[in-house]
């Protein structure tokens, strides 16, 4: 029997680090047999950062490699959209997230949920609680995760639990010039020119249910938000279009997020998302963008104010 460890499809880095976090936690917690897996390929900036650090990333499974005994954790997130397809439910024993909780499980199991900026700071966090160690080698991946998902500590996600365990994990690291890793991170995230405009709504996406209406929000954070919003504009917009009938999505927005000026614009295609975001963040939408300003985080500047727009 193995207990695999897994974050959400299409992963970001601090997903895939997470997998590795955990499963060091659950050895030294005595679970049995804690394998860390991926359930997407690998996006740029994670394979920047292993190939970095030369450690070798999470092997890539699908939901017909767990076998009916084996057993299942969750990471950085607990929604049922997000999962991987085909899990059962029943085999999950514990899942350890910084997002929303939205769950509905038939059997009581192991959760915990903490309103940090990153999954690796929970990790963290419960390495610290428990005096478990943490090596050079992990302490140099969660480290990247932790940067990469409150954008250098700059995102409104970020709490002082996140700067402390970037301190922390910069002495265990050894890493002491963290603007440097930081810079590094941002442009291997940054690097869209290989990607196709489908690629670029999809390469770090979700899909929530909010009051029974599915919404896709994808983000893209980049250094040429103007690029994507000019040259690339008429070629994305189709891939909105395309992705939102492939999905069966009721709205699709984009985000672009600048993540060295500070600032999100949102892609739109479709009279019903505009009148949404409207309403969301006020402002009026011109030739199918919205300037939502210093609003960087998905998790907790973006989808809960469209969440509450569907539901008034």
């Amino acid at each position: 029997m193995k207990t695999y460890i897994f974050g959400h499809i299409k992963p970001d880095l601090d997903s895939v680090v997470a997998a590795l976090s955990f499963t060091e936690y659950a050895k030294l917690n005595g679970v049995e047999n804690p394998t860390p897996v991926i359930i997407d390929a690998l996006n740029p900036e994670t394979k920047f950062v292993f190939e970095k650090f030369s450690v070798t990333p999470p092997a890539l499974i699908s939901a017909t490699d767990i076998l009916p005994e084996d057993r299942v954790i969750l990471v950085d997130h607990n929604e049922a959209d997000q999962r991987l397809i085909g899990l059962n439910p029943e085999q999950i024993i514990g899942i350890y997230d910084h997002h929303k909780a939205s769950l509905s499980l038939s059997q009581p199991i192991e959760i915990v949920i903490l309103p940090l900026g990153s999954s690796n700071t929970v990790a963290w966090y419960l390495f610290k609680e428990f005096n478990f160690s943490i090596n050079t080698e992990l302490a140099k991946l969660m480290l990247s995760a932790i940067l990469s998902d409150t954008v250098g500590l700059k995102s409104s996600t970020t709490t002082q639990t996140d700067k402390d365990a970037v301190a922390n994990l910069s002495t265990l690291s050894g890493i002491t010039d963290i603007e440097s890793l930081t810079l590094e991170i941002f442009k291997a995230k940054s690097n869209i020119s290989a990607l196709s405009d489908e690629q670029v709504v999809l390469n770090d996406y979700k899909i929530f249910d909010f009051s029974g209406h599915k919404i896709l929000i994808g983000q893209t954070e980049t250094v040429e938000q103007e690029t994507l919003l000019t040259a690339r504009k008429a070629g994305i917009l189709a891939a909105l279009q395309t992705i939102k009938e492939r999905e069966g999505v009721e709205y699709l927005i984009l985000a672009i997020t600048d993540i060295l000026k500070i600032n999100t614009k949102l892609l739109l295609n479709g009279v019903g998302e505009t009148d949404l975001v409207q309403k969301a963040f006020g402002g009026l939408v011109v030739d199918n963008i919205l300037d939502i300003g210093p609003k960087m985080s998905r998790k907790k500047d973006i989808a809960p104010l469209i969440e509450k727009a569907l539901t008034l």
